[in-house]
């Protein structure tokens, strides 16, 4: 499906140039793609199946976003174009009426002119330099036409396009979320004192006194080490998203939270920008599904307002470990999405991570240990 798409954004990269930014973004999820493809058939451990899952669903976000952005412009191109023919409607039919008689009159009756010999050898010199002219807007309406039939044709196709792609998506984190379920081998660091967490859970009002409340959840120690502490300034991020509310920004209301607010897609994966410790996985407060990761002591990244989590507290996981999915349906309406303008509307993002660091006691702005602004 992710090669379909593909043939479609390129197809549309012709018409205009500013379409090579999606059709090279959908040539590189196809070639993800059938990587991630190959990684799967060579998984043996749950590992290995994880990290080829995790790349699979990558490729089909990032083949699904370039197929949206190659239908907008696609939709933007056709306007266009019926916008120009509209405008130019009379000069289109008398263009037409003159194409008509000159293809329809024979050659010597077009030369002739009852003026006689001079005025027949005037008109031939007219006719020889409108002619070019004439042929030059007839192959331009020409290739308006077929490019503005292309599109239509294109555009008719995409719903079955996109459908299929939602599809080879949901599939894909179905067998994701599937694969770390059955997933053994991580490190763990310890085990989680139940008792301790159910405490805390019941004495919890805010998510900074809970974040506090969780060295007493921690239970015996397992083997593994804690991950290498990442460089300030250097992380990823954990998600492919739109920045909506900055650090202490206050929202419309005038509440301001000490973290990030991302708009996200429905149903994107979520994964942890460095090695790290799960410290906690599950709901929390009005928050939804919380991901609590220490990448170093004394250091928190809280990722709330997932619909689905992953991992188990006290579980190390590598630098860009799924740990969990966005709620929320993808749009499959094809009008809607040719109606947007990229990357605005809520039928793109209508999903919202909150993204808080805390070093002790403290939360410090996320822009601070990621590597780039959202």
């Amino acid at each position: 499906m992710i090669r379909t798409a593909l043939a479609l954004c390129l197809a549309l990269a012709g018409p205009a140039a500013a379409q090579d930014e999606p059709a090279e973004a959908a040539a590189a999820a196809a070639a993800r793609l059938e990587e991630a493809a190959r990684l799967l058939d060579r998984a043996e451990s749950g590992r290995d199946r994880v990290d080829a899952l995790t790349e699979t669903v990558r490729a089909y976000e990032d083949g699904l976003s370039a197929l949206r952005d190659g239908l907008r412009q696609a939709a933007i191109r056709t306007r266009a174009i019926e916008l120009d023919l509209e405008a130019r409607r009379g000069e289109v039919s008398r263009l037409l009426g003159v194409l008509t008689t000159l293809s329809s009159a024979p050659a010597p009756l077009l030369l002739l002119h009852p003026t006689g010999p001079t005025g027949t050898a005037r008109s031939g010199m007219i006719l020889s330099d409108v002619t070019p002219a004439l042929h030059a807007e007839a192959e331009a309406l020409r290739a308006q036409l077929e490019e503005l039939a292309l599109l239509r044709v294109l555009q008719e196709d995409a719903t079955r396009t996109l459908a299929g792609g939602l599809d080879g998506a949901q599939q894909a984190r179905a067998a994701l979320s599937e694969a770390i379920a059955e997933r053994t081998d991580l490190p763990r660091r310890f085990d989680e004192d139940q008792v301790g967490m159910a405490t805390l859970l019941a004495a919890t009002d805010t998510l900074a006194s809970f974040a506090e409340g969780l060295p007493v959840t921690i239970g015996p120690e397992g083997p593994a080490a804690a991950p290498p502490v990442p460089e300030p300034g250097t992380l990823p991020l954990p998600v492919e998203g739109t920045l909506l509310r900055d650090y202490d920004q206050p929202d419309a209301a005038g509440i301001r939270r000490p973290g990030w607010i991302l708009a996200t897609r429905p149903g994107a994966l979520v994964t942890a920008p460095a090695a790290a410790t799960i410290r906690y996985a599950g709901p929390l407060l009005d928050y939804g599904q919380v991901s609590i990761l220490e990448p170093a002591p004394d250091l928190l990244i809280v990722l709330a307002g997932l619909a689905v989590v992953y991992g188990k507290p006290g579980e190390v996981i590598p630098a860009g470990t799924p740990v969990g999915l966005m709620g929320g349906a993808e749009q499959a309406d094809v009008q809607l999405i040719l109606t947007e303008t990229a990357g605005t509307l809520p039928d793109t993002r209508s999903e919202t991570l909150y993204v808080e660091v805390r070093d002790g006691q403290s939360t410090v702005d996320p822009g601070a240990w990621f590597a780039s602004r959202p």
